[in-house]
This record gives C-alpha cells, structure tokens and sequence, in this order.
C-alpha cells in the first residue's frame, strides 16, 4: 500500500525548516503524550490505538447488520450531529457514483437525519420516506442530544406507523453508550441491534469506530480496507521514524506563530467537499479554546477560485493553505477536437480531464505562495478506502500532536455548551429555571 505525502517546500518564504525542525521535539512530546496518556484529555484518547485494536469479528458483525439493512431497505437513515455524522458522509461521498443518487443502484440511499433541526428538511425527509422500506441507525451517546433526538422521535415514530412496532425495531440500529443513557434504555426495551460508542472515544474521532463504519458498509463499502489503511498510518506515526502527522502538525503551527491565523483545506476533487466539513470539525473543536487556535475553513477548487479565490489571492495575510491533492482518478475523459473551434480548447484536445485539473491546481499553488500564502501539500495515491483511512488517520492524530503544541485540550469541547444552556433556557427546559429567568431579564 502506498502512503500519503506531506510536501512543505512551499511554506518556506514565511517560516524557515528551522523553524519548522526547531517544534519536532515538542511534536515528539505530544505524542509520548497520546501513546502513554499523559496528557490534557487523556480520557477520551481511545481512538488513538482504534485501527489496531478493532477485530475482525466486529468488521464482520458490522458487515453482516449491513448486508442485512441492505436487502430490507430502500433507505437507510442515519441521525446523528457532529462526529456522529460528518466521518460517514465524508467517506461516502468521497466513495461514491456523483450521480448515484439519480440512478437505479444497488443498495439502499444513504440520507442523513439530526445534524440540523431545519423544518421543511425534516418535514420532506418524511415525506420522501412515506412510500419507502427504510431503516434506521441512530447514533448518540446519550440519546438526548436535540438535533438527533428530534430526528429520531419522528422517523421511528413513522417507521412504526408504516411497519408495526415488532418490524419497525427489526429495522432500527442504535449505536450509543455501553450501559447507560436514554438511547441504551430504548434500546435495551425495544431489543435494537446495537454497537457501542467507546466512553474514552470523542464523536469527532469516532469515524473509525461502528460510528462510522456502519453507514459506510451499508452504502456497499469495504470498511475492512479502510481500518487496514487508517491502521497502517497508526504504525508510521506513533512508531515511525518519518511521521508525516508530525511534520504538519509542526509546519501549521510555526505558521501560527508566524501570524497565519486561518488554515483552508483545499481540494481538485468534488468528491472531497464533505472531508473538508469533517476537517473543520476536526480541528475547529479540537483547538480553538483559551482565545487561541487556528481557525479552519475549506474551499473546493477550481470551482470556489471563481469566489474565494480572489480574497485568497490579494486579501489579508493571515492564511495558508492546506492543499489535498488525488494523484489518480478513477476514470479517463480525453477532451476532444473540434474542427470549428470556437471555444479555442483545441490545444488541449487528446488530453485527459485529470491533466487539465492538476495545472489548473499547480497554476494556483504558484500564484497563492507567489502572493504570500504558504501551502502545505498533501497527496492522496487515489479515492480508495485503504487511502482514505489513511488521511483520516493522519489528520486524527495531527490534530493530537497539534493541540498539544498548542498547549490546549485537544479533546473537551466546553464551547460547545454554551449554545445550548441558553436554548434550553429560552425553551424553558425543566431544570434550567433560572437560566430562563436570567435570559427573560435580557430580551
């Protein structure tokens, strides 16, 4: 199996490769830190050995629930917000036919539930589903998170309604807490097939547990490959000698220090928009606390150079990029002739689409460093899932190695909370009294 690539020879106009070497014993420190539990968060630093540690009787249980959900359903739901989300979607889509969902495939459609508490979604999710043999896989913790709470309450409700209350929980999968919890209670009264969310694994570093794994084996995927891929980049970065995790945890902060302030995941590939949505995740609860952090943002190229691009290019100096590139594709488009030629494309007729895209990516690199935006890149052999547990695994472990260079917890998310206590309050919640009279006292 071929390994990714880190390239930082294009970062070297802001921050020197002493800079750079000068955090390599502190990215050594951070991850003793990770492999011994030593550090900040070391309670939820299950992930860090999970592609290792994951059995093969549990790949071929998963496997087997999904060939199940795939012969009974037509649709299969997947609630959950956050990491208990955004890891599946990126693989998927990555994985994916662009054009699948306007095909008669095999396999049921993988639709998404609870990251959002939007109305009309939810109200044309169900009625989308009225004629439809669906499932469910409902991913919480705890099971009274609100976006996925909401979500599930209304789709088993409808699957009852449509199957019985016996079939409806045939159909119903629970991925939750080992032995508490609403969700588990459910669980355990209606006898819901279930696979367990590790107390000592975070939901955005989950993807690689039944989080993930699940959904992505019922939309036909081998999650067996993709554990293998996320296990190899596990042995070269907490047991290698050449540790690409490190290098661009390194590289991204002395590009902090430097006043870059804004890091944006760039990628040529359509596929890859919802692995920069699981990214930002990623990063964006993992370090940005005590005022500090990179902020994460991410563009899909070429299409946002015609909109972002221009603010990249000549806007304020305080970003770097983070480039993703797909060395192989797929498939082969070849562009061709044209006697008439009035699109003037001819001198890139016989040239595969793929060319086109990798100078149109090399023409841009150049132009950002040429204009004072550092680039990080990182290249992908090709979208497969062996590679993709391998970026997924690098990031994970980066983002560790970076937190910790950062001097933050890279694993509580107290931020969060805050939204929450006061809709809650505004919802006059029971138990949130005085919070509701304090927020009344405001408005």
């Amino acid at each position: 199996m071929e390994k990714l690539q880190v390239k930082i020879n294009n970062v070297t106009a802001t921050v020197s490769e002493a800079a750079v070497e000068a955090l390599a014993p502190a990215a050594a420190a951070s991850i003793e830190k990770l492999v011994k539990g030593t550090g900040a968060g070391n309670d939820f630093l299950g992930w860090v050995n999970l592609p290792t540690r994951t059995t093969s009787t549990l790949i071929d249980d998963i496997n087997a629930t999904a060939r199940r959900m795939r012969e009974t359903c037509d649709v299969v739901i997947a609630i959950g917000i956050g990491g208990s989300y955004l890891g599946a979607k990126a693989v998927i889509e990555a994985l994916s036919d662009s054009f699948a969902a306007y095909k008669k495939t095999e396999g049921p459609q993988i639709l998404f539930a609870g990251q959002n508490i939007g109305e009309d979604y939810l109200y044309e999710l169900q009625e989308y589903l009225r004629d439809k043999r669906f499932g469910i896989i409902v991913i919480s913790k705890s099971g009274t998170t609100t976006e996925p709470a909401i979500a599930f309450r209304l789709l088993k409700a409808q699957l009852e309604e449509q199957l019985g209350r016996e079939e409806a929980s045939a159909r119903i999968v629970a991925i939750t807490d080992a032995h508490r919890g609403a969700l588990r209670s459910l669980a355990t009264t209606e006898g819901y097939k279930t696979y367990v969310i590790d107390d000592n694994v975070g939901g955005r570093f989950s993807v690689l547990s039944p989080v993930g794994l699940l959904p992505i084996a019922v939309a036909g995927f081998d999650i067996k490959a993709l554990v293998a891929g996320a296990a190899s980049m596990e042995e070269a970065t907490l047991n290698g000698s050449d540790n690409a995790a490190a290098l661009y945890a390194q590289t991204r902060n002395a590009l902090y220090q430097a006043g870059k302030k804004i890091e944006i995941l760039v990628n040529y590939n359509p596929k890859l928009h919802y692995f920069g949505e699981w990214w930002k995740q990623l990063y964006g609860e993992s370090e940005g606390k005590d005022h500090k952090g990179i902020f994460p943002a991410a563009v899909d190229n070429s299409t946002d150079l015609h909109s972002m691009g221009q603010w990249i290019q000549d806007g304020e100096r305080t970003i770097f990029e983070t480039v993703i590139s797909v060395a192989n594709q797929a498939h082969e488009v070849i562009i061709p002739s044209d006697t008439d030629n009035l699109d003037g494309l001819n001198y890139i007729a016989g040239k595969r689409v793929d060319e086109v895209n990798k100078m149109a990516e090399l023409g841009t690199v150049i132009a950002h460093v040429d204009g004072g935006v550092p680039n990080i890149h990182i290249t992908l052999p090709a979208l497969r899932e062996d590679y993709l547990g391998q970026l997924i695994y690098f990031f994970e472990v980066a983002c560790g190695i970076s937190g910790y260079i950062l001097d933050v917890n890279p694993f509580n998310q107290p931020g969060v909370e805050a939204y929450k206590r006061n809709m809650f309050a505004l919802l006059a919640k029971p138990g949130y009294e005085k919070e509701t009279e304090a927020i009344k006292a405001r408005l």
